[in-house]
Parts: structure tokens; C-alpha cells; sequence
């Protein structure tokens, strides 16, 4: 994989760097496929949240609008031009830099983690034996009863099997082989990741650097806008959709706020009572603009896509949106939006 040089950043304007940024994030329109999106984003994260579909799912509708979601689970699982690493989805082509990865996180683990591995080295070596042996299989597979005692962690309770697995993950030990349903199956790493040259994590580092500007295509810099200079800021076409509250336009929300005075915050973890907005709120993404943001939730029992809520920002005029509602009904399984 070749490390190209640092690309120079230019100051842009506000108009400018909107633009840039939509574009930069195949928000224009203009990507091809799942393939397409995840190589030109870098990545998509993963979340078991899915008030209206899974994150990943919904990122990719808004690029694409609607797709076959089987086609993401057939590029990581048959055709493996993607694997799943660390709740994330990655483009092979970009193995070498998470193998960087890989390897900077076994050699600086933080004291927690190794105090972790340290402390249960028999359910390690139990975990690489079965997964030697017998694998792919599922954590539950794994038995329990051989896990030694101590306090609930505060994210995995008890379940010291599914703590050795992610550490051993993020650590390249062991990967995730396949999927049962919503559920992980693990195997050896080496059974499931290719072999790729080995990169060093500075050299590693600096492309990684590199192509998260590229992706994310405007950044602050001490205050001031930058913008990469391989990114059009040609005007981006008026189209109109529902953005994941993960998605990549919209995660710094530091950033979200100087480029498009978007004042955004996740409130699924919220109280109901202190909310503003609400559980699950989507941003509405127009052309270049963020217009709005709308609550909503697929309704069980009536099978539909309930719109809870609907916000418009100070000074924008409302657009319509009984149309991108009914794609994104149609794209969820939902059979009308409420």
C-alpha cells in the first residue's frame, strides 16, 4: 500500500465548505453501490439500535436511497471485498491499516485492558483453545462455568466471555467469522482476515489521518475552516433525506454547529421527561443544508413508520416531505408513514 505525501488543506468559505463536505461524504447523489460508499466514507459503524433501521443500514439509504440490504451482508460474507473489525465495516483494500492498528493496540493496551487479560489468563487461553479447535462459534458456545469470579463490569455485567472476545479483537487475536442471525460467530483471526503487507503504524498513521480528511472532506483548524483540496464544491443537487444520528456529517458535532449552525445532540439517553426532542431524532439533509430534524420510530403493531415529532431550524422554510417519508417507509419494510 503506498503512502502518499501529507495533501495541503485550503481555507474556504462557509458556501464553499458546505458543499465540499456533502460531496466529500457522497451525499450528492452521486455514489454508485454499497461498495462504492463504504470504500469513499472509509468505513460505517456499527450499532444494535434500530428505532428505524441499523445505523449502518440508514447511512447507506441516505446515500443511496433505496438498496438491497442483503448486499451488505454478501460483500463481507461471500464476495469479502468488507469485514466487520471493532463495530465497524471496512473495505479490504484497507486491512494493512487496521493490521496497524491491530498491532499499536497490543502494544499500548491501556492498563485496564491488560490488567483484564492478565488477571484471566486461563479464559484466554481457554477462548483461542475452543476457537482453535471447534471454530466458528458463538460466545455462548463458550462455557461460562469456567469464569472466575469478581465485580459486574459496567458495560458487560458478568459476561467476562463477550470482554475476553472484544479484547482479543481489537487486539487482531481473534475476528468475527460470520453472523447467526443477529448474533457474532468468532474464529481465529488468521482464519478469517487475509494475508496483506505490514504497514508501520506511523507510516499507518499518517495515511489513516490522510483519508479521514479526505472523507471528511472540511475540518476546523484553530478556528478557521480547511478544506481538502481534491473535493468539488460545485453546487450539490436539492435532494432531500433523513440522515443517521451516527452518521459521519453529523458526528463531531462541534463541527456540525460551524458548518451548518446545527445544534445537535443524541438524546436516546436521555430521561423522556428532559428531552428536547426526542428518542431517535434523524437530521433533514437538503442539498447542502441541514433544514430540520424529525422523530421517528417503525410502530410494531401498526407496521408503519410513526413520525413523532418534526422541528424546523429558525429562518428555513419548510419542504415537503411526504415523498422521502414514503421511500423511507418503503426502504424499512413500514407500509406508510403516520
Amino acid at each position: 500500500m503506498k503512502v502518499e505525501p501529507r495533501m495541503s488543506s485550503v481555507a474556504v468559505s462557509l458556501q464553499q465548505a458546505r458543499r465540499i463536505a456533502v460531496r466529500a461524504q457522497a451525499l450528492d447523489g452521486s455514489a454508485k453501490n454499497v461498495l462504492d460508499v463504504v470504500r469513499r466514507l472509509g468505513f460505517l459503524q456499527m450499532d444494535p439500535i434500530s428505532t428505524v433501521a441499523r445505523p449502518q443500514h440508514l447511512v447507506l439509504y441516505s446515500r443511496l436511497g433505496g438498496f438491497d440490504q442483503g448486499e451488505l451482508d454478501r460483500l463481507i460474507w461471500e464476495e469479502r471485498k468488507l469485514f466487520e473489525w471493532n463495530a465497524f465495516i471496512w473495505p479490504i483494500a484497507d486491512m494493512p491499516l487496521v493490521r496497524a492498528r491491530m498491532r499499536h493496540r497490543r502494544a499500548s493496551a491501556n492498563a485496564w485492558g491488560r490488567d483484564f487479560l492478565e488477571a484471566n489468563g486461563r479464559l484466554r487461553r481457554y477462548v483461542l483453545r475452543e476457537l482453535e479447535r471447534n471454530g466458528p462459534l458463538l460466545s455462548r458456545e463458550l462455557k461460562a462455568d469456567l469464569l472466575p469470579g469478581g465485580e459486574p463490569h459496567r458495560w458487560w455485567g458478568t459476561s467476562r466471555v463477550r470482554l475476553m472476545l472484544e479484547l482479543l479483537q481489537a487486539r487482531g487475536e481473534v475476528a468475527v467469522a460470520g453472523r447467526a442471525g443477529k448474533q457474532r460467530l468468532w474464529d481465529i483471526a488468521d482464519r478469517v482476515y487475509p494475508q496483506t503487507e505490514t504497514i508501520p503504524w506511523r507510516a499507518a498513521e499518517r495515511l489513516i489521518e490522510e483519508r479521514r480528511r479526505r472523507s471528511l472532506g472540511v475540518w476546523l483548524e484553530r478556528g478557521r475552516l480547511r478544506a481538502h483540496p481534491d473535493v468539488s464544491d460545485e453546487p450539490v443537487p436539492g435532494r432531500v433525506t433523513f440522515l443517521s444520528p451516527f452518521d459521519r456529517l453529523v458526528h463531531d458535532r462541534d463541527r456540525a454547529e460551524a458548518l451548518f449552525g446545527f445544534h445537535y445532540r443524541l438524546e436516546m439517553y436521555v430521561p423522556k421527561a428532559k428531552r428536547r426532542y426526542g428518542y431517535y431524532v434523524l437530521p433533514i439533509l437538503r442539498g447542502d443544508r441541514i433544514l430540520g430534524r424529525i422523530d421517528v420510530q417503525r410502530d410494531g403493531t401498526s407496521k408503519a413508520l410513526r413520525v413523532n415529532g418534526l422541528w424546523w431550524e429558525d429562518g428555513v422554510a419548510p419542504v415537503g416531505l411526504e415523498t422521502p417519508l414514503k421511500r423511507l417507509a418503503s426502504f424499512v419494510g413500514a407500509d406508510a408513514a403516520l
